[in-house]
């Protein structure tokens, strides 16, 4: 069975960019833009990895971050975030929450897969 990756961004380019590189890679990929809606989509797709930024309409990819961590049924989930927010007190306060991986855009494929395949497979 495939595993699966949610990506939670709002941006078309970085969602297209991503789910390309994910799907040639052989996971089954899902995405949504408004972080209103991640937890429930997340609860509900029940993925393998979820790859999240930071900085999403409505609420924010830390509370999301928060959210994930403080409900039992997807507690465990890798979390990658992944955002363009790169400084010192973004990542503390990510690591803080919980965060599996933190890594800044822009990313290197390469490595960006070398983390999901490590996370998924642990």
């Amino acid at each position: 069975m495939k595993k699966s990756i949610a990506i939670v961004e709002d941006e078309p380019f970085i969602i297209e960019a991503l789910t390309f590189l994910l799907e040639n890679e052989g996971f089954g990929v899902s995405a949504i833009s408004d972080g209103a809606e991640a937890i429930n989509f997340i609860i509900k797709s029940k993925p393998d990895l979820v790859i999240l930024d930071i900085m999403l309409p409505n609420v924010s990819g830390m509370k999301i971050l928060e959210d994930v961590r403080a409900i039992d049924e997807i507690s465990h989930l890798p979390v990658l975030m992944l955002t363009a927010k790169g400084q010192k007190k973004d990542r503390r306060a990510a690591e803080d929450a919980g965060v599996s991986k933190f890594m800044t855009k822009p990313f290197d494929n390469e490595e960006l897969i070398k983390h999901v395949k490590l996370m998924i497979n642990s």
